[in-house]
Order: C-alpha cells, then sequence, then structure tokens
C-alpha cells in the first residue's frame, strides 16, 4: 500500500525474495510501482476497494509502505482479509492523531512539546496566553504537511487555515516552537521484545524561515545516546507495551533541551529516511525483510535482536545526508555519480531527476529532497570528511544556471570535531 519513492527499497528486496508484489496508490505513475510485479490504482486510504483487490488477485500478504496516512486502513485491510497486521486498531487509535498521542505519551512519562489551547475561533482570551513564536500543525499529517512557524498574530489565521486543510479530521494543534537539538529514536520490535536500534541526531534546515524545519541528515549514535538511555528509555518502554506493540518498527521523533526529551512524532511503520538501511549494512539483519516475512506468515523469521541489535553500532559511525531543492526545475545535477562507487556510500535513495520540478508548494516538505545518500565509516573523523566532500562537490542547476541546492548541515560542528 502506497508507491511513493522511499517504497521503492522495500519492493526491490522483497521482489529479490521472490514474492510477486502488487503496488497500488491513486496515481497511475508514481514512483515504485515502475519496480512492482503489477501495478494498481486503488487509493491506499479506499478500504473496501483495497479489499477487493486482494481477493481478486488472491494476495497472500498486505504490507503498509512509508506513509503514516495508510496505517489505519493497512489495518483495517489485514483484518478483513485475516491476514497478519503488526498494528492493532488500539495502536492505531493512538499514533493516528499527534493530539491522542501526545496524551497517551504522557501517561507514561514520556513527554511532548508545551502546547497551547487553541481553536478555530482564535478567541482573544486564548491568543493573550501565546508566546510567540509557535508550530501551528495538523494532528493528523506528516513530512511537513500543513504545518507554519508563526512569529505573531498576524501569521495565526492563515496558519490555522493551512493546517486545517491539511487535516483529514480537520484538526489541529498549536506548539511551542522548538529551537533546540533534534533527534531520532528507532526501534525494532519481535514476539513482544523490544530492541532500541538506533538514537541518532538529526539536523535541519534554516534557510526557509516561516515553513516546517526540513530535515538535512542525522549522525549515528546520538551525542545524547548515554543520557537517553538513562532518563527516557524505560518510561519509552512501558509505553509500547502498555498500548500493546509486539511486532513492527517505530520511530519517535524528539527536541533535546537542557537534558529533557520531548517528543513530537512518531510513525509505526518503515520512515522515509530509512535507518534500516544503515542497520542491514552494520548489523546484517533487515527491517524490510522481517516485515514482509511477518505479512506473509505472522512470523518476523529468527532474528535475535539481543544478539543482533546495537544502538551503538559495533563501534562504526553513519550518517544520512539529504540534499534539499530550491523551487524550481532542475536541468543539472553534478556529484551524484561518485556515490555509485564509493565504498563508505552504503545506499543512495533518490526522489528526483533532471527535468523534474520542485513546486512552490513542496519547498518546507520532504517533497524538496533531490536523494538521501547513507555512509558508514569506522570514525567519526572519517565521517565528517566524507559528508564534507559530498556536501562540496554537489550542486544542481536549474535553467537559469542558478544552483538550487541549499546548505548542507556542519558535519564537524555535528560530530563535535571543532
Amino acid at each position: 500500500m502506497g508507491a511513493n519513492p522511499e517504497t521503492i527499497p522495500l519492493v526491490t528486496l522483497a521482489n529479490e525474495l521472490g514474492v510477486k508484489t502488487l503496488v497500488t496508490s491513486n496515481r497511475p505513475y508514481d514512483a515504485a510501482k515502475k519496480v512492482a510485479w503489477k501495478a494498481c490504482d486503488v487509493d491506499g486510504m479506499d478500504v473496501p476497494g483495497l479489499i477487493a483487490l486482494a481477493r481478486e488477485e488472491k494476495v497472500d500478504g498486505v504490507l503498509v509502505g512509508v506513509a503514516d496516512i495508510l496505517v489505519p486502513a493497512y489495518c483495517k485491510v489485514c483484518n478483513a482479509l485475516g491476514l497478519p497486521c503488526y498494528a492493532t486498531q488500539e495502536i492505531v487509535d493512538v499514533f493516528s492523531y499527534k493530539d491522542v498521542f501526545k496524551a497517551t505519551c504522557e501517561r507514561y512519562g514520556v513527554h511532548g512539546v508545551p502546547e497551547y489551547y487553541l481553536d478555530a475561533d482564535l478567541r482573544s482570551e486564548d491568543l493573550e496566553k501565546l508566546r510567540y513564536p509557535i508550530m501551528i500543525k495538523p494532528v493528523d499529517s506528516c513530512s511537513g504537511m500543513g504545518m507554519t512557524v508563526c512569529y505573531g498574530e498576524d501569521d495565526l489565521r492563515e496558519a490555522v487555515y493551512k493546517a486545517l486543510e491539511a487535516s483529514h479530521v480537520k484538526r489541529f494543534i498549536a506548539e511551542r516552537y522548538m529551537q533546540c537539538e533534534d533527534m531520532g529514536l528507532y526501534y525494532t520490535f519481535k514476539d513482544g521484545v523490544c530492541s532500541a536500534s538506533c538514537i541518532y541526531d538529526r539536523y535541519t534546515t534554516d534557510e526557509q524561515p516561516g515553513l516546517s524545519r526540513v530535515c538535512l541528515g542525522g549522525t549515528y549514535p546520538s551525542k545524547h545516546i548515554k543520557e537517553y538511555f538513562e532518563r527516557m528509555h524505560e518510561n519509552a518502554l512501558r509505553l509500547f507495551k502498555g498500548i500493546g506493540i509486539r511486532n513492527g518498527v517505530l520511530m519517535l521523533s524528539a527536541f533535546y533541551e537542557d537534558g529533557e526529551f520531548y517528543v513530537y512524532d512518531t510513525g509505526f511503520r518503515l520512515q522515509g529516511e530509512a535507518p534500516h538501511l544503515l542497520m542491514k549494512a552494520i548489523h546484517g539483519f533487515d527491517q524490510r525483510e522481517m516485515l514482509i516475512r511477518f505479512a506473509l506468515t505472522g512470523s518476523e523469521g529468527d532474528v535475535d535482536l539481543a544478539v543482533q541489535d546495537d544502538p551503538y553500532l559495533r563501534g562504526k559511525w553513519a550518517a544520512t545526508q539529504w540534499f534539499l531543492l530550491k523551487e524550481g526545475t532542475i536541468a543539472r545535477i553534478e556529484g551524484l555519480e561518485e556515490a555509485e562507487k564509493d565504498p563508505r556510500v552504503v545506499a543512495n535513495i533518490r526522489r528526483l531527476h533532471e527535468g523534474d520540478t520542485v513546486l512552490p508548494e513542496w519547498v518546507g516538505t520532504e517533497k524538496q529532497v533531490l536523494t538521501r545518500l547513507y555512509l558508514v565509516c569506522d570514525s567519526k573523523e572519517a565521517l565528517a570528511q566524507a559528508l564534507k566532500e559530498y556536501a562540496a562537490h554537489m550542486h544542481v542547476w536549474n535553467e537559469n544556471g542558478e544552483e538550487m541546492l541549499l546548505r548542507a548541515f556542519d558535519a564537524d560542528r555535528a560530530l563535535e570535531l571543532l
């Protein structure tokens, strides 16, 4: 279910395992359909249509791709067909809406970003309590869609309208705009065993004021990993157990400020930024294969997380490096061909190509990502060098010969080498 470019590695692996893949979405030319055994045009949220398609094709398993919005439909389709599903309706209800998720997290001591009460009426008594800047965002969107940073009351009405337009349930939340360190907390679940697979630092662009801060990449392991395990990990485990997670993969996105962790987002599925590609290169087990096997058999296979998983990456250092583009049409790309033969690059997941256009509404979302590089090195000094090389050598020009790339994150600062 779902056919965005980030789903291509999942489909490709299923093909390699000998599975006949049917990829479905409501857009005929979506990227992952090009590598499928059969492409179908049923909307990923059309539950009756998906059930009918599955019965007609006699499918043996159903799996959601890289899209949060499709997880509720995935759960309903699997239940209707009697097929294995790593999600339950209770889990879906918690993770589908940011306001419900925040309230559930607080019950287990997992703190969310401080929030303001605000509704679409923008009542004066509520506005008086706001302390800018604040973030307005839909309760049920991802990848920066419908999110706006407001620096004063003049920005609010348009921001609320934008958030409600992007929300299927027509709800939004108003939070303190966090200007601090960003982290990813990535977990693997197998038969009730929960393992922290990656704890890493994320870096976002500051070149697009007023918009959601799109990721520029991340470095693994996090400089705060020890503190995370001491202060928050056990509360997260109680949360996962409390809502009944037994199988699957899950990401928590969190801010770090003055010794506190504030969770702001989650995704109960493979992630677009794909930490699993680094895990495959370092640990040897593949979350994609685990999920494919579960979809077909109800078992994730014989992976022993206690032995094979390691959030400290067995002494290696790793990173993802995202290349973000400004609005415009791509005329020429230079420097990316080097990644194909670089042993430090374990994967390159590309979204856009020469001739593609970055639309104005894509700016501030992950749709402006050209490609993501995945690098693994033996030391953080070697990793910093690799990141700086690609930041210096990569160029993307528009039809007027103007550079389209946004600045990369500072590798030396990120890895504390200054």
